[in-house]
């Protein structure tokens, strides 16, 4: 078996990044390469394939990583996947269907069966694949949670995988992170663990060199490379973190204000309309960000209920209903359809409270019933389902459109026509082509700026036998 574990010294530190990168840049060197994350927690989520027919549900970073490295997305590639539904509880998608649910009390002790699956089906990737890239989850020193991990470090030691660990300079402490991330592991996990990757470094680089220099000669690893912050490396992402970041150019004649419900889910969806150059996206969570906006658009959502509840404690139903009623677009998408309809009802509790109802915005005529059957579909040219409610009626009023289809304006001919029928907005870039090559620049990246020879080295060879260990944790083992 031949893998490399991608870890962090935090999450969000880079390792969806780098992962990706190394994938891409792998599979250019003739590598049959698979991505892999023992377990994601995200809303953000995609539908591929099941072995045995149907849909699965997988991670959206994964499937972008399979289709950074020229693999088919498959369930094998996240085999767990938690969807959070509140503070302490999240359902649980395992090999790509639903299985229940877990809280913050099962955390430790209560997932023997998760860990069961996710190194099954690591095990099997590895069998097919010449080099399986895995992605680890927040730190690997979360020593606290040790014991039931089966994601960073006790997903290594099931594989013998060696391990880099990135960290994010632009957060400061990199250095300090990165040392500790190693020292607070026991001797048998820190024996695994090679070196380091920096990410989103700005500047001059030979300010850094005497760090780096120092570093590998604390720790007695090697820093395999330092990524540079680059302002086009826009993935598919994790989670709702970067949001408040995600927007077009200046000069863009009209503009989509996106509703940040709380509970927001599969916010992908708008990735295609912010890269129009025309149009400007923005996620909005008060009604003064609506009122100007000349496309609203309610995304999905985890919970259809709660989020509408609390759109309307914000007063914001108030100003969705103004700007259909002076005759501007509303797009509603997922839970967002739901939002827009007549009622919602949740008779069985698929989304907590059994018997719950509520009315929605009345700008479609159209009714959901929530039941505890999950849809996953996938859609030709582009777009999935992945939904719990069942809708009945129209889809369209005039200006108001509702949609249970996830990712359908990726597909370049459905957004231009969207687009011109809408907002008067001629469509000018193509979506797969901009995710190509945002992929090639990534990989371009990383054969610039990282040793990708020596990381396919130690993924095929393993940890070098004779890594330093250091205390406290070199006393644990």
């Amino acid at each position: 078996m031949s893998a490399l574990l991608v870890a962090g010294t935090t999450s969000d530190a880079g390792k969806t990044v780098v992962t990706t990168a190394l994938c891409r840049a792998f599979a250019r060197r003739a590598v049959r390469v698979a991505p892999y994350k023992a377990q994601n927690m995200s809303n953000n989520s995609m539908v591929v394939a099941h072995p045995d027919g149907g849909g699965a549900e997988i991670g959206r970073a994964q499937w972008v990583q399979a289709v950074a490295a020229g693999a088919v997305p498959e369930p094998a590639m996240n085999p767990v996947l938690l969807k959070p539904g509140s503070d302490r509880r999240s359902h649980v998608v395992v090999m790509g269907r639903p299985r229940g649910t877990v809280d913050a009390a099962d955390f430790v002790d209560g997932r023997k069966h998760l860990a069961e699956a996710a190194h099954a089906a690591y095990d099997d990737l590895a069998s097919r694949y010449d080099v399986v890239v895995a992605e680890g989850a927040g730190s690997p020193t979360e020593i606290n949670l040790r014991a039931s991990d089966f994601v960073n470090m006790g997903l290594a030691r099931h594989g013998r995988i060696p391990t880099v660990v990135v960290g994010d300079i632009d957060r400061g402490g990199v250095f300090a992170a990165m040392f500790g991330t190693v020292a607070l592991l026991d001797a048998d996990d820190q024996r695994l663990v090679a070196g380091f990757v920096v990410n989103k470094f700005r500047g001059d680089p030979t300010l850094l060199t005497p760090g780096l220099t120092q570093i590998e000669s604390l720790t007695g690893r090697r820093v395999y490379g330092v990524l540079p912050w680059h302002p086009d490396l826009w993935l598919d992402s994790e989670d709702a973190l970067d949001l408040d970041g995600r927007r077009s150019g200046a000069d863009a004649v009209a503009k989509v204000a996106v509703v940040r419900l709380p509970r927001i889910s599969n916010f992908t969806d708008v990735d295609a309309l912010g890269l129009e150059p025309d149009v400007d996206v923005v996620f909005a969570a008060d009604p003064r960000a609506v009122s100007d906006a000349d496309l609203v658009v309610l995304p999905g959502t985890r919970a259809t209920l709660a989020d509408l509840a609390w759109l309307r404690d914000r007063g914001l139903d108030r100003a969705v209903l103004a700007h259909a009623a002076a005759g501007k677009p509303v797009l509603g998408i997922c839970g967002g359809c739901q939002i827009l309809g007549r009622t919602i009802d949740d008779p069985d509790g698929a989304e907590g409270v059994p018997g719950a109802t509520a009315e929605g915005l009345g700008l479609l005529d159209l009714t959901t019933t929530f039941t505890t059957e999950k849809v996953l579909r996938l859609h030709e040219p582009a777009g999935y389902e992945i939904h719990h409610g069942r809708v009945t009626g129209e889809l369209s009023a005039g200006l108001v459109t509702g949609t249970m289809v996830h990712g359908s304006l990726e597909d370049d001919s459905t957004r231009a026509a969207y687009l011109r029928d809408t907002l008067r907005v001629t469509s000018r870039v193509s979506f797969p082509a901009a995710r190509a090559r945002r992929l090639d620049l990534l990989a371009d990246l990383a054969e610039e700026h990282l040793d990708v020879d020596a990381l396919l080295d130690l993924a095929l060879h393993g940890a070098p036998a004779d890594v330093r260990l250091l205390p406290p944790g070199a006393d644990l083992g």
